[in-house]
Order: C-alpha cells, then structure tokens, then sequence
C-alpha cells in the first residue's frame, strides 16, 4: 500500500512543477502583449518564490500538527484555484500579486509531503523515495514546455492556466480518498506491511506509532540556535538560486539568447528538466545504496552531495561561454543532471535530523532555498537586461562551489537539530492505540 501512497506524492510532486514553470513557458508571448521588459518579467517570476520561501514554514508546521491529509488537500485545491486565476491578470501588479498567492498555497506542499513520507517509509527508504518524488517534480517541469507551447498554439496563453489549475483539483479529490495519515488507519495495509514499517517489540507484537494527533511544540529555540540547521539552510539556498535559471529564465535563454523559434525552445528547453529526472532518481538511489553498505549517514549523504555540486559547476562554464546554441544546451543538461543528484541526499538530511519535526525543518531549508530562489531571477533578469548573458552562470559556479564547502566542512547529517533532553520534557511520550 505504501508504493500506491508514494505514487499519488509523486503525483502532486509533478504538479507543483507543472503549475510553477509553466509561466515561464508562456513568458514570451505575456511579454508581447503586455510591453513587459526583462526586469519586470523577473520581478513576476520571483513573486511565486518570495511567498514560497515565506510559507515554508508555517507550511510544515501545518503539516506536522494537523497531518498530512486535510493540509495537502486543502493548499492543492487553492493553489490550483490561484493557477486559474492567473489567467485573469491584466497587468504587472495583478501578475505579481495572483503570483504571490499562488506561491503561498504551494509552500506547504514539500514539508508536508516529507512529514507524510516519514509516517509511511522507513529510515532506510528515505533517500529513495525523496530522490524518486522530486525526479516527479523535474519531470512535471520538463513535459510543460511542448505541452503549454501546444495549448499556447490552439487557445492561446490563458489556457494553459485554466488546464493546469484542474488537473491539480482533480488530485486533490483522489488524495483525499486515498491517503491516510497513518498506516495503521488505512484498510490496504496488511500485518506484514506494518510489521515491516514499525518493527516488533521484545515481546514479538507490532511496535504503537507516535500519536500523529498529539500537537507537539516547536522547539523553536533549539531549531534556530542550531548551527546545523544554518548550515543545511545555507547549502539549500545555494542549490536552489542555481536550479531557478532552469525553472525561470531557460525559456527565454534559449529564444532571445540563443535564437531558438517557441516551437524549438518547447523541445530543447526540457532537455536540462528531463536530465534533472535521472538526477533526482540517481542521486536517491545512489545514497541509500550507501547508506546501506557502509551504515555511515554522513558519508553517505555527503559522497553524492559535493561531487555533484561541484560537477554541476564546471558544466556550467563552457555553457556561460560558448557561442554555440546547442553545445550549450547540452553543458546545460550535464549541470541540471548533477545539480539534481543533490535532492536525494539534501531532502532526506530533515527526516535525518528533524525526527517528528521533519516537516518544520524541512521547511525551514525550503525557506532558505527559496530566498536564493527568489533572488535568481532578479538577478538574472538585472544582468542580461544590461547585456550580459554569461555572468549570471558565474555566479551560479560560485554559489555551487560554497555549497560544496558548507557541505564537505560543516553539514551534518548525524547530528540532531534539536536537544532531545529538553525535547522530552516539553513533549512527554504518548502512543496511540
């Protein structure tokens, strides 16, 4: 029952993608009509992350007190209403405000998803299924383009807003009707499943899950004080600026940099998000593999984590300087594929380290992501507006090769978040049943 569980996460995990990128899809043809420059058209890209990045947390804190179940169904339904919406914009205030919405409600989605993975798939599992969910989102990324360029073609822009936003609604409804916050509450799974997920006690009998209606306080004193938790916030924002190019900005490279026509962009501009596919998976796979063979999670997280970070670099330098548009294309695919090898390790640190604050501190790692999120496509837009096309990649090398550091030197992830002594005091132990 498990892999019928992780089958519908992927699933939203695909839509979030699908509804976040497609604006950069359409960007073009918005730009034509409305008079947009380059800057402003940033401005509206990074309006989805800023309120993504501020929503984070109070996202997994949602998802950690009232359960996995209500929180998803609830923000899938309103952000893909705020999908639709968008169509409506009439202007840069409309864009930039619907936009901001929209980033509210998907803001919970990841921190949610990884409570709900915690609950459902065990510690061994972790770094796969992490991989495999957001292999899900880059692959929901990459089928946009030639699927909104075609939509874009018969109706024009607005369509793909109104196709986007039901395709989302009509998860929501099959979530609900599927997902339950514990395995135990569910009717598909068997003894044996359970027995597999808890592990049995001394005396032979299935080990109680943690009350998942127990309302735990946020130890949020201990969460900001950790220098751990910086320092995985901080390689995060450095992956996350990166990835921003790829889910903002690719399109419009390709058409005013690189001289690709709308119908060549739709299909070289999946090339990098369909590598970023084989990344996720790879990478999850690849750790876990690790992980299972040495016993040793930092040295499992770490190995695939840093060659990939500093890979995703050294691609990006002949992409940055060469005059040749698909030779860049290609560099740009060999980035996306290492840089995407990261979120397996990178997203299973917070189920590693954050215990039944898994969701909180996922969240606070998405926060700090999306700030570097947020601030990718301003700068992009800033640099290539003044004509300098290659600059933004040389930031992004830089930043990649911080996060490597960060991750060689100081990430962690053996090391609590949280004082478990303390812990235990604010929040004695019930089980349910």
């Amino acid at each position: 029952m498990r892999w019928l569980v992780l089958l519908i996460i992927c699933l939203m995990y695909l839509i979030t993608y699908m509804d976040r990128t497609n604006i950069s899809v359409v960007a073009p043809a918005i730009r034509k009509e409305f008079g947009f420059d380059k800057i402003t058209m940033g401005l509206i890209f990074s309006s989805f992350t800023w309120a993504y990045a501020i929503g984070q947390v109070p996202g997994g804190w949602l998802g950690d007190r009232f359960g996995p179940r209500g929180v998803l169904t609830t923000i899938v339904t309103y952000w893909s209403f705020m999908t639709m919406v968008t169509a409506q914009s009439v202007g840069f205030i409309s864009f930039w405000v619907i936009r901001f919405l929209f980033g509210l409600g998907e803001a919970g989605a990841f921190p949610t998803a990884t409570r709900a993975m915690q609950l459902w798939f065990t510690k061994a599992e972790r770094g796969f299924v992490q991989g495999i969910t957001h292999s899900f989102s880059r692959f929901g990324a990459a089928i946009v383009p030639p699927i909104a360029v075609a939509i874009m073609v018969a109706w024009g822009w607005k369509a793909v807003f109104y196709t986007f936003g039901l395709v989302g609604i009509v998860w929501a409804l099959l979530f609900f009707l599927i997902y339950r916050n514990l395995p135990e509450e569910h009717k598909g799974v068997n003894e044996a499943e359970l027995t597999y997920l808890r592990g049995l006690d001394e005396s032979g009998n299935i080990n109680l899950p943690i009350d998942i209606k127990k309302k735990p306080k946020v130890p949020w004193k201990f969460l900001l004080s950790s220098s751990n938790m910086w320092y995985i916030m901080a390689a995060y924002f450095c992956y996350n600026y990166c990835l921003y190019f790829f889910l903002t900005w690719l399109p419009s490279y390709l058409v005013d940099h690189q001289g690709f026509s709308i119908v060549k962009m739709g299909l070289f501009a999946s090339l990098p998000l369909f590598a970023g596919v084989i990344g996720d998976t790879v990478g999850g796979i690849v750790t876990d593999k690790i992980l299972h063979k040495t016993k040793n999670m930092k040295f499992a997280r770490k190995v695939v984590a840093i060659p990939s970070m500093l890979c995703a670099a050294i691609f990006l330098i002949p992409a940055a300087q060469t005059s040749d548009p698909y030779l860049a294309v290609y560099c740009l695919t060999a980035s996306m594929f290492f840089l995407e090898c990261v979120i397996g390790p990178a997203w299973a640190v917070p189920m590693d380290v954050g215990g039944e604050y898994s969701g909180t501190v996922s969240g606070m790692m998405n926060m700090a992501g999306n700030m570097g999120g947020a601030l990718s496509p301003i700068v992009f837009g800033a640099l290539v507006q003044a004509g300098m096309w290659s600059a933004p990649f040389y930031v992004e090398v830089g930043l990649l090769t911080i996060g490597a550091i960060v991750w060689l030197f100081w990430l962690n992830p053996e090391k609590s978040v949280v004082d478990k002594q303390m812990l235990a005091k604010m929040n004695p132990p019930t089980i349910s049943g």
